[in-house]
């Protein structure tokens, strides 16, 4: 099954019609975006291999030169990534001094950065961004919010670009995790926090830490990187996405959490319900990722609606 997504811009508002026909049990979505088809769900069903042919995340069977350079990443990532580091970077970029620019110009902006932790993604950013948004918009067509969630939620990476002070990778990009408490076992590549200072710190290396059980994420310092700098930037900018929308962005690349089931003791009411939309952002997240590329320009229009309805026109980086 095919189905066609038409575009028509009405005073500045994009409407869409579906049309359906019968071929080859796939969806084409807006930009010529082609996504296989569930025979069980009719909506988005996940792919087993990625564009290298390996399996998803596959971070421990695949001995290749791009998956040995994953594994060093996780190593410098797990090494630095301390209580007082985290600090001192949300201080320093939550002034939000770097740039003054709209979502948009950092979309396009995004297309220079490479993601080094991504053993997956082959494709310029901005291609993640809008394959992740289309496909979720073809199963969620109302829940407007949750496309432009998609189309942000790695704008963040825009910190490894020089005018955004040039941070290495390890601070930027890849899984992230809770950082005041004791590194749990799910944590990708854990052996290498024995290097990182606070793991012999009994300040932080217990179960809960600086933390109380059932304090909520929000009052969580997470290992610093692209989802908490661009949280911060949507919260501080005012944003009028829902508290689900922030979350997805905060903590979309938090496996240990929603991929393992770790750190849930740390969780209130509100991240429980947050996480059922985080479940499920994070298939399309991971899964959408594809060789075949959306229309940028085709779809422009609809998402920089969405922009305009939720954000500032300028935002403070």
């Amino acid at each position: 099954m095919t189905i066609l997504v038409e575009h028509v811009v009405p005073d500045s508002r994009v409407e869409e019609k579906k049309l359906t026909e019968e071929r080859n049990e796939e969806l084409v979505l807006d930009g010529g975006f082609v996504v296989p088809q569930s025979k069980e769900t009719n909506g988005f069903d996940a792919p087993d291999m990625n564009f290298l042919g390996h399996s998803f995340r596959d971070y421990e069977n695949d001995l290749s030169e791009r998956q040995q350079g994953v594994e060093e990443f996780y190593r410098m990532q797990h090494i630095h990534q301390t209580y007082d580091f985290v600090k001192k970077m949300r201080k320093e970029y939550g002034k939000l001094d770097k740039m003054e620019m709209s979502i948009w110009e950092c979309c396009e902006l995004l297309n220079s950065v490479v993601d080094e932790s991504d053993p997956d993604l082959d494709e310029p950013q901005i291609q993640h961004l809008l394959q992740t948004a289309e496909a979720i918009r073809r199963d969620y067509p109302n829940e407007d919010w949750l496309h432009l969630t998609a189309l942000i939620h790695d704008l963040g990476k825009v910190l490894l670009l020089p005018e955004f002070g040039g941070l290495p990778q390890w601070a930027v990009v890849g899984d992230t995790f809770p950082v005041g408490c004791t590194f749990d076992l799910a944590n990708i590549h854990h052996k290498y926090f024995k290097g990182n200072s606070d793991n012999n710190n009994p300040k932080y290396n217990t179960k809960n830490g600086v933390y109380n059980e059932g304090c909520g994420l929000d009052n969580v310092l997470m290992s610093w990187g692209h989802d908490d700098y661009m949280y911060l930037v949507a919260k501080e900018n005012g944003t009028t996405l829902p508290h689900a929308g922030l979350f997805i962005i905060r903590y979309h690349s938090f496996y240990p959490l929603h991929k393992a089931g770790a750190y849930t003791h740390l969780m209130n009411d509100e991240d429980r319900d947050d996480l059922k939309w985080l479940h499920v952002f994070n298939k399309y997240d991971l899964y959408s990722k594809s060789k075949v590329q959306v229309d940028v320009e085709q779809v422009k229009p609809y998402y920089v609606s969405l922009i305009n309805k939720y954000f500032p026109a300028k935002l403070k980086w």
